[in-house]
């Protein structure tokens, strides 16, 4: 696969000392939707922050779609929308101007950009509210605002800082399908997020990010599949029988839940026939922990 971005050898140290990224390797292929994970002060963004062009790096070199970030700095620019994780556009302006004057940061006339204003804010149903303030909208719409923004000078790779923080449910799911209808059209995404479930949704590969530096960097199918055992949580529509004749262990939660553990030789198939043939039809199963979760605390020695 041709790549998107590559990091090599790169290093932070700021003024005060501090070694936030230490001499780390990334690499990134084009159209892969990626997870960059790791705990606050792991330095997920410094190394956003550099690849954008916001921060110094002291070390290191970042290709982007071939692109050399020291010798072709304006073009690398170009390629990349940032979502930042704070809020930091003009609460004063109004919505449809702050996208059009993103763009002209770009050197995109208002004449080009306003048609792809326009299909942004009716992808993000801000649409209607293209005169309001930014200060108007509530916190869900101004997280839709600034992907919006990021995406107006349509660049190959998208960079999300927590996209989706403070905001509900419902909110949350429709960027997480918009997102993968990106992914689709072949954008390439980079995504950090504490939701560690979202990442494990969206996300083909991933790198855990530990004190400044890579501690895994593999496909995600690939790290969820070092966990030895799962637990899972089944849901029936029906009351449980009140004894089910299995020979693995079941924890009853309720009349119509109960917890198992998939171990080596236990598969879900295999407990789906053994239960149906005992009556209990399933019709919900989800984890009980989050499993990336768990791994990430493996790796990272916060377990």
């Amino acid at each position: 696969m041709p790549i998107a971005l590559k990091i090599s050898k790169l290093c932070k140290i700021y003024d005060n000392k501090l070694s936030a990224l230490k001499s780390i390797d990334l690499q990134v292929s084009q159209g892969d939707f990626f997870a960059l994970l790791g705990s606050n002060g792991a330095g997920k963004t410094t190394a956003i922050g550099i690849i954008c062009g916001l921060l110094n790096k002291t070390s290191g070199r970042i290709e982007v779609l071939g692109f050399d970030q020291d010798l072709q700095t304006n073009q690398v620019k170009k390629l990349i929308g940032l979502m930042p994780q704070e809020f930091n556009f003009n609460p004063f302006e109004p919505i449809e101007e702050i996208l059009l004057n993103q763009a002209g940061y770009y050197g995109i006339s208002r004449s080009k950009s306003k048609p792809n204003a326009e299909i942004l804010l009716k992808k993000m149903q801000l649409w209607s509210k293209r005169f309001d303030m930014a200060k108007s909208l509530s916190g869900g719409m101004k997280r839709r605002l600034m992907l919006a923004r990021a995406l107006i000078h349509q660049p190959k790779i998208l960079i999300l800082d927590e996209p989706t923080a403070g905001v509900d449910v419902e909110i949350r799911h429709s960027m997480w399908a918009y997102l993968q209808t990106l992914n689709q059209q072949g954008m390439t995404i980079i995504l950090t997020t504490h939701y560690l479930e979202e990442a494990e949704s969206l996300c083909r590969n991933i790198a855990i990010l530990n004190e400044g530096k890579v501690v895994e960097q593999t496909s995600m199918n690939k790290l969820l599949a070092k966990i030895s055992q799962q637990t899972l949580i089944l849901e029936s529509l029906e009351v449980l029988p009140k004894q089910i004749n299995v020979d693995f262990g079941i924890k009853i939660l309720d009349e119509n839940s109960f917890e198992i553990t998939l171990e080596s030789g236990l598969n879900l198939n295999l407990v789906m026939e053994k239960l149906s043939a005992q009556g209990v039809n399933i019709s919900y199963v989800r984890s009980s922990k989050n499993r990336l979760e768990t791994l990430f605390l493996n790796l990272t020695g916060k377990n």
